[in-house]
């Protein structure tokens, strides 16, 4: 079993925590997040840390402990330094651009595929063929990630879609004469 909950987590310099009630803000240079505390778990700012803490020996409460500890921890690195996703399209006429505040990624539909992009995230496409997703909120970074990616994910053929660049695709070889 881990024990991840007993870890506290150091606030860096230039993130003020703020714990008020049920709610603990996270305030840095890129934003600011919030995290309603489950009544299950007890936080407290001492010594430049953040420490979770179980009110009981629940089973439920102890596992809450871990969960509440990698989301505050989350939350600091994500106003301090943020969190980012890269996706790769590999195809022929496969594309993306950013326009306004839509991602338009052509991939061999008969239409475009028009994506809002929705606040507190930035997107940006460096290449045609590579779209890099920022934001604060690790969560909502990787659900858009996965949105985009579900357009058109990988298939195992030719290895043509959306992946992730760090996704290897198992390749199958194709039928026999």
């Amino acid at each position: 079993m881990s024990r991840v909950g007993k870890y506290p987590v150091q606030i860096p310099a230039g993130v003020d925590v703020v714990i008020d009630g049920a709610t603990l803000r996270a305030k840095g240079k890129l934003g600011e997040l919030s995290l309603a505390l489950t009544p299950q778990v007890v936080a407290k700012i001492e010594a430049g840390a953040v420490s979770v803490q179980p009110r009981t020996g629940e089973t439920h409460a102890r596992m809450m402990w871990g969960t509440t500890r990698a989301l505050v921890a989350n939350m600091v690195r994500g106003v301090s330094t943020g969190f980012a996703k890269s996706l790769e399209i590999t195809g022929t006429g496969y594309r993306a651009a950013v326009q306004g505040g839509d991602l338009v990624i052509n991939l061999g539909f008969s239409h475009d595929v028009v994506y809002p992009v929705p606040p507190g995230i930035r997107i940006t496409t460096p290449k045609p063929t590579t779209i890099t997703i920022e934001g604060v909120d690790k969560r909502q970074v990787g659900q858009v990630a996965a949105e985009i990616r579900a357009y058109r994910p990988p298939e195992p053929y030719k290895g043509k879609g959306v992946r992730y660049d760090t996704e290897t695709i198992l390749r199958k070889e194709g039928k026999k004469k």
